[in-house]
């Protein structure tokens, strides 16, 4: 029966050199992913924000108009021009025609900030995504110099932990808020 001739430093150091360097590089590529689905949802945030606010805008616009509109109303004597003052504060109220009714500028501005607000579900998650890949790289590159496994196996499970989270930043698989 032969002895089983424990590993040198030198040649524990080599193993996990190797493996811990594809698994690195495995790690990176999850975490560019990770920095590019959150760079993605980042970007509709700010977008549907502008909108929404430009909405707002629109909206607070035909609401002095209307508001002016009114007070000609109260002041007009003539039949005629009440008629045509009513008719502008009507399309000021809703004008599904050009779509830029109070009433429709409001679901629009509505609509808008729910989407921003869906797209804010998803940041959390790949903000902590992102920190597991880059705590699991750290473990990596100290388990190389340590020459020990057990940092090494435990960057697998950060890894893993990280591949859950991602998974959760991208699709909402779970319904947990943050």
């Amino acid at each position: 029966m032969s002895e089983v001739k424990p590993l040198s430093r030198s040649e524990r150091e080599a193993q996990i050199k190797d493996r811990a360097g594809w698994v690195i590089t495995f790690i990176a590529l999850l975490l560019a992913v990770t920095t590019y689905a959150a760079n993605g949802f980042s970007s509709k945030i700010l977008s549907n924000t502008i909108k929404a606010n430009d909405t707002w805008n629109f909206y607070q616009a035909k609401s002095i108009k209307q508001s002016i509109a009114e007070g000609q109303l109260e002041e007009s004597k003539d039949y005629n021009r009440k008629e045509q003052i009513r008719s502008k504060i009507a399309r000021y109220e809703s004008d599904p025609v050009s779509g830029e009714g109070k009433k429709e500028l409001m679901a629009r501005a509505l609509q808008i900030e729910a989407e921003r607000d869906e797209a804010k579900k998803h940041t959390p998650w790949l903000t902590f995504a992102a920190m597991a890949f880059q705590l699991a790289i750290v473990l990596l590159s100290a388990s190389i110099l340590a020459v020990d496994k057990r940092m090494f196996w435990g960057s697998l499970g950060v890894s893993a932990f990280g591949v859950l989270l991602l998974i959760q930043g991208i699709w909402l698989v779970a319904p947990l808020a943050i």
